[in-house]
């Protein structure tokens, strides 16, 4: 269901967010979450770059691991809801773009 469907990807975001306070970062993660679901424009990132005192190649590299890392944490939420391992990319599919 789709409250099922936000559940998980909340308790993903929560658990990234959780993450970056634990290490000191969660002002860097509060100016980068946007990035996880939308793709930043030529000089998207001067502006989040400029707000936190870093280069824009950091910002883009710190992105891309912010994403790998939610990935990685939907994996293991999705992962508790299936009876298979093996439906485990077909779950994230439907999550993202309603596909049984």
């Amino acid at each position: 269901s789709d409250v099922c469907s936000s559940d998980l990807l909340e308790r993903a975001l929560l658990k990234l967010r959780a993450e970056f306070d634990a290490a000191g970062k969660v002002r860097q993660y509060d100016a980068l979450k946007v990035f996880l679901t939308q793709e930043a424009g030529p000089g998207g990132y001067d502006a989040v770059a400029a707000q936190l005192q870093l280069k824009p190649g950091t910002v883009a590299v710190t992105v891309h691991r912010l994403r790998g890392r939610y990935r990685e944490l939907l994996r293991a939420e999705v992962a508790e809801t299936v009876m298979d391992p093996k439906d485990i990319d077909a779950e994230i599919r439907a999550l993202f773009f309603g596909e049984a």
